[in-house]
């Protein structure tokens, strides 16, 4: 498994993986709906490689996937930030806010890694 800066302990904060707050309703919606085209859309790969079709146009079809999984990321990163970062920024503990802190660097890691092909 590979990992992107500090490794986060979420257990510290979350005891047993329960966190304090749900998904944002509107986010949870769209962020399956997301879910839902990206299934399709690997279907429709897996068919036009067993139909051995043009490679540009399977190509093509696999940048759409990863763009609709930078769409479902952004869904993702927004609901974490509205609700388990601003949380933890406004609690008085400094060790939760070091977390979150932390949480929104391995965020910024990862995604500068991804665009950047490192």
């Amino acid at each position: 498994m590979f990992t992107y800066g500090p490794k986060i302990d979420t257990l510290a904060i979350y005891p047993h993986g329960v966190y304090i707050k749900d998904m944002i309703a509107d986010i949870k919606r769209r962020a399956l709906h997301r879910t839902k085209i990206i299934q399709g859309q690997l279907k429709g790969i897996e068919k036009m490689i067993e139909n051995e079709d043009y490679c540009m146009d399977i190509i093509t079809q696999t940048l759409a996937i990863q763009k609709s999984l930078g769409s479902l990321n952004k869904l993702v990163v927004e609901n974490h930030l509205r609700t388990h970062i601003t949380e933890n920024l406004s609690a008085a503990g400094s060790k939760q806010q070091e977390q979150a802190i932390n949480e929104l660097l391995a965020v910024y890691e990862i995604t500068n890694n991804r665009s950047t092909g490192k």
